[in-house]
């Protein structure tokens, strides 16, 4: 098993929660360089992580020679720059959400690391939480059987850093802060392989003097009839609110990942410190989280995408899947100004065809069964449709 020396690109709260994964959870992997902005920033980091090397240069992060894998934990607005070096300097890429701030900008990185031959994998960690890695195996194996409907929900009251308001550097709100992680749990749950093809979406400002929307929702509508729903809240109150819904032609899910885990705590003792990401308060009724490199995903997608590397595959989540994700979210965009639905535009497909949710019904007697249920007294009743006539009609045995 190779080990991997890592750049960390961003000295933030992703990128102690990126480090804190690799050195406590993988453990051969190690974080040997730290890059920020500020050479403060950088000395904290190093002392808290016990990382040899900081520095304030971006290039020269990038460049170093013990490094074979950088990380890109930065605002916005630096991924392009950074990947850029990254791909120049031919060593592995591993970007954080969103790829990009519009799908021109995703996609001119995704030429980028392909025209140089580099590994690149996207860090979508939500998508690799232990729920939804068992769910989308479930959902792979038939057990919902056709995908109609995924609804992905995330909520809280608002991002850490003072850049994630700043839709300059952001390239939106609550929508490319939120939304993508959504769109891309939606997308792994109703295929890669089916085609966003258009979005209905509702974005506001409600709360907070900023130009950004806090709040939006949307629909995205896939080439086989399935819908996304994403709803996303800047201004959610309680802590995080992560919460995921997939319903077939034969099952449905409920995906609880933050709030409701099976660990809550009631404290009246007056004490300070932290309980769980997005949580306001420390008193009251609390909602801990046991381990949360594992509940949010950083400790599968990681192993993921350096086996993925190892093994000469690619990841789960690729660059390209970045891509596509901004594609929804620049509809998303755009049909909250227009008020009406808008066509996803990708670049380039690669996901071939999908085919519309069809199923064969039941009949009985020449008719068309709609629904079966089981009466209070032990019965049961059809609700029938004849195929001739149109007529509906019941029978109870």
């Amino acid at each position: 098993m190779r080990s991997h020396s890592v750049t960390m690109l961003g000295a933030g709260l992703i990128g102690d929660f990126y480090t804190q994964t690799l050195h406590a959870q993988r453990g051969r992997d190690r974080v040997g360089v730290i890059y920020s902005r500020t050479a403060d920033r950088a000395a904290a980091f190093q002392q808290r992580w016990d990382v040899p090397h900081g520095v304030t240069d971006l290039a020269a992060a990038v460049d170093h020679p013990d490094t074979d894998v950088v990380v890109v934990a930065l605002p916005n607005h630096l991924h392009e720059e950074a990947i850029a070096l990254a791909a120049r300097a031919g060593k592995a890429v591993l970007c954080t959400k969103p790829l990009g701030r519009t799908v021109e900008e995703a996609w001119r990185m995704l030429q980028t690391v392909e025209r140089a031959g580099v590994f690149a994998g996207y860090l979508e960690d939500l998508c690799y939480t232990p729920k939804t890695l068992k769910a989308i195996a479930s959902v792979e194996a038939g057990a919902v059987g056709q995908v109609t409907w995924v609804r992905a929900r995330e909520a809280h009251p608002g991002p850490h850093a003072a850049w994630f308001w700043d839709h300059r550097l952001t390239g939106g709100g609550a929508i490319i802060d939120l939304g993508c992680h959504c769109i891309e749990i939606i997308r792994n749950f109703v295929g890669k392989g089916n085609r966003p093809v258009e979005v209905m979406c509702w974005a506001d400002t409600l709360v907070h003097p900023v130009e950004a929307e806090d709040n939006a929702v949307a629909l995205i509508r896939f080439a086989s009839g399935a819908i996304g729903q994403f709803e996303v809240s800047w201004t959610f109150r309680g802590g995080m609110d992560l919460r995921d819904e997939v319903a077939g032609t034969r099952g449905t899910i409920w995906l609880n990942h933050f709030l409701r885990t099976g660990y809550e705590m009631f404290t009246a003792a007056p004490r300070a410190g932290y309980v769980a990401e997005k949580a306001e308060i420390a008193e009251g009724w609390l909602f801990p989280v046991g381990d949360e490199a594992v509940e949010l995903g950083y400790v599968d997608m990681f192993t993921d995408m350096f086996d993925a590397l190892d093994g000469g595959r690619p990841p789960r989540e690729t660059f390209y899947d970045g891509v596509i994700v901004n594609a929804v979210m620049d509809a998303a965009y755009r049909s909250a100004s227009s008020r009406q639905w808008e066509p996803v535009a990708t670049p380039e497909w690669r996901g071939g065809e999908a085919s519309r949710v069809h199923v064969t019904p039941e009949t009985y007697e020449g008719q068309l069964v709609i629904k079966r249920e089981l009466l209070p007294d032990g019965r049961s009743k059809l609700i029938l449709r004849d195929p001739v006539s149109g007529d509906f009609s019941e029978r109870v045995r």
